[in-house]
């Protein structure tokens, strides 16, 4: 079974028919006994850090998130909140992987802040990305962002270069929405539901 966290956050829904679609099931949960004992985790996220991250301690879902050992999969909020800090609202987040998130700077880099459409992935590693080719392109929509580290796992470019995905043990994150990307995002969450 795989579960998808309950907090305050958008696009649920998207992911629960991209799961569909795949003929997979998902059960949307904020219970940590669920939590702990589905076969893999998605943490989805539209949403603003402080106010998700102050949702989820008050729950304490921080520590059930932290404590899980199967595959964890973050998406857009969902993976800067694997982060140790968000320049967002000054917040501290989950630290499960060592980088910080930063904000775009539209005058530095004569970019449009949120980035919004489609970019193309490069340098994969890892087997979230098993049977995507190199250049292949993923959907998002975002106004901060991680930048290059030991943990990244997907690089791409928006002004500046910064990780498009990461992954520390067994959470993996990806700043894209794979449940918007298509056939490459399709690929990305049936390689994340055939992971032990």
């Amino acid at each position: 079974m795989t579960a998808i966290i309950k907090y305050n956050a958008g696009n649920v829904q998207s992911v629960l028919f991209a799961l569909q679609r795949l003929g997979s099931q998902a059960l949307w949960t904020d219970d940590p006994a669920a939590l702990q004992a589905a076969d893999r985790v998605i943490f989805p996220g539209v949403g603003e850090a402080a106010s998700a991250m102050q949702y989820l301690r008050a729950r304490g879902l921080d520590s059930v998130i932290a404590s899980l050992k199967q595959p964890v999969l973050g998406i857009c909020l969902g993976m800067q909140l694997f982060c140790r800090h968000s320049e967002e609202n000054d917040t501290h987040c989950l630290d499960l992987v060592d980088t910080d998130i930063y904000k775009f700077n539209a005058q530095e880099t004569d970019v449009k802040v949120p980035h919004m459409g489609w970019n193309t992935l490069h340098d994969l590693k890892g087997p979230l990305f098993e049977g995507i080719k190199d250049g292949e392109y993923a959907y998002f929509v975002h106004s901060y962002y991680a930048r290059l580290h030991d943990d990244t796992t997907a690089v791409t470019q928006y002004g500046v270069t910064f990780s498009a995905a990461v992954q520390r043990n067994n959470f993996y994150g990806v700043q894209f929405h794979p449940e918007k990307s298509g056939l490459t995002g399709a690929r990305i969450l049936h390689n994340f539901l055939n992971m032990r």
